[in-house]
C-alpha cells in the first residue's frame, strides 16, 4: 500500500457539502482505503468559477491505498456531482 492525498473541492452550500463529504467517504470505503486522516480547509474564494460557483468547501484526505485502485477512484470521484474537483497525488517518503 502507498501513501496518497486527495484534496476535495466540494460545493460551500451546507447541505450539498455534507452530501459531498459523504460521498468521498463512500468511495474510499469502497476503494478499500486505510487509515484515512481528514482535515477540512474550509470555506474559499476560488480563483476561477467551476460550474458557476465562486466559493468551494475544501477538505484534504490522507490515506494508504493500493495503487491499482487509484485510477478507478478518480474514475468515480469525477463521475460524482457532489465533488466539483478534485486531485490525487502520491505522497514520496
Amino acid at each position: 500500500m502507498r501513501q496518497y492525498e486527495l484534496v476535495a473541492v466540494l460545493n460551500s452550500e451546507e447541505d450539498q457539502f455534507k452530501a459531498g463529504k459523504q460521498a468521498v467517504a463512500d468511495l474510499l470505503a469502497q476503494y478499500k482505503a486505510i487509515d484515512v486522516k481528514e482535515d477540512d480547509m474550509g470555506d474559499r474564494p476560488l480563483a476561477y468559477p467551476i460550474k458557476k460557483k465562486a466559493r468551494a468547501h475544501y477538505v484534504l484526505y490522507r490515506m494508504s491505498l493500493e495503487p491499482a485502485s487509484v485510477v478507478a477512484l478518480e474514475r468515480a470521484i469525477k463521475l460524482s456531482p457532489s465533488i466539483l474537483q478534485h486531485l490525487v497525488v502520491k505522497i514520496e517518503e
